[in-house]
């Protein structure tokens, strides 16, 4: 997990990919944590992916290094509605509690998942596999 966490933190925009009736949506994301000893993304709970992800839970994240590695990541979404996972978040980047506040109206869904498994790779053919 460690080596997961911190091949995000060093390439910090990843692509997160749902599925929304039968078709793949990808969208650029810029947040991660480990929380509790699982992966954790926030996505505001009125945001398509959101609702994507009530649908079908399956999804995968991907992105690259600018040594030509990648990493690929997919399991399923589970919803954590715990007001410390929120906290958590808003005190990894406190830039949400602006976005996902009272004022605002707009709430964040953190979500983390299970049954994971990363995909380290690179140009040359070597190829890790972490279960999460």
């Amino acid at each position: 997990m460690e080596k997961v966490i911190q091949f995000l933190k060093e390439n910090p925009v990843f692509y997160f990919a749902t599925v929304d009736e039968g078709r793949p949506k990808v969208r650029p994301f810029g947040f991660s944590m480990l929380y509790n000893g699982k992966l954790y993304f926030g996505i505001g709970t009125h945001k398509k992916t959101f609702q994507q992800i009530l649908k079908t839970p399956n999804v995968e994240i991907c992105t690259c290094s600018k040594d030509q590695e990648w990493i690929r990541i997919h399991g399923e979404a589970c919803i954590d509605d715990s007001s410390e996972a929120q906290m958590k978040a808003f005190e990894t980047m406190p830039l949400l509690k602006q976005i996902y506040n009272d004022t605002t109206g707009q709430k964040l869904g953190m979500v983390y998942l299970k049954n994971a498994v990363a995909e380290i790779a690179d140009m040359k053919g070597n190829f890790e596999e972490i279960k999460l």
